[in-house]
């Protein structure tokens, strides 16, 4: 497995695994029914990545993350970042990978931490793995997301001090 830079000619393969995961109504607030242009405009900005593996023709995206400032100007400084792995890929370090990709590339361009701002309580895997990479639960907002098959649950805003 490889981490890249996305580019624009990766949107067909990361499409479907963004708009499986938004409809599935368990771990983001997008809107459903995007479609794919109206997804591309909320994914596709700040700094994007793809895990792939193969290369060439035969190069296929496992998952995606992006990253960049959490607010603009006085909050700039701090980062935050969103991650989507296929549903074929899961299990295989693809989340771990690009969240260790997430972290360093944060230090690497200066930022002095990073902060999630809503990870639904009920995802679990998620919340194992940013805790596994340093990331603390700072809080958490009572019934803040409706969760397809829980109801309403908590988000946690967790965060990762860099320096």
């Amino acid at each position: 497995m490889q981490i890249r830079e996305a580019t624009a000619e990766d949107w067909p393969q990361i499409y479907p695994f963004w708009s499986e995961i938004v409809e599935a109504g368990e771990t983001y607030a997008y809107p459903l029914g995007a479609t794919s242009d109206e997804a591309r405009e909320m994914w596709m900005y700040d700094h994007v990545v793809v895990a792939v593996e193969g290369d060439g023709p035969d190069e296929k995206i496992l998952g995606s993350a992006k990253m960049g400032p959490n607010r603009p100007g006085r909050g700039s400084h701090i980062g935050t970042a969103s991650f989507m792995v296929s549903s074929d890929a899961r299990g295989k370090g693809v989340g771990r990978a690009l969240g260790d990709y997430c972290v360093q590339w944060h230090k690497d361009n200066g930022f002095h931490g990073i902060q999630f701002n809503a990870v639904v309580e009920t995802n679990t895997t998620a919340v194992r793995l940013w805790k596994s990479l340093g990331f603390q639960i700072i809080g958490t907002v009572p019934d803040a997301f409706d969760s397809r098959s829980h109801g309403r649950v908590g988000l946690h805003v967790m965060y990762l001090p860099l320096t």
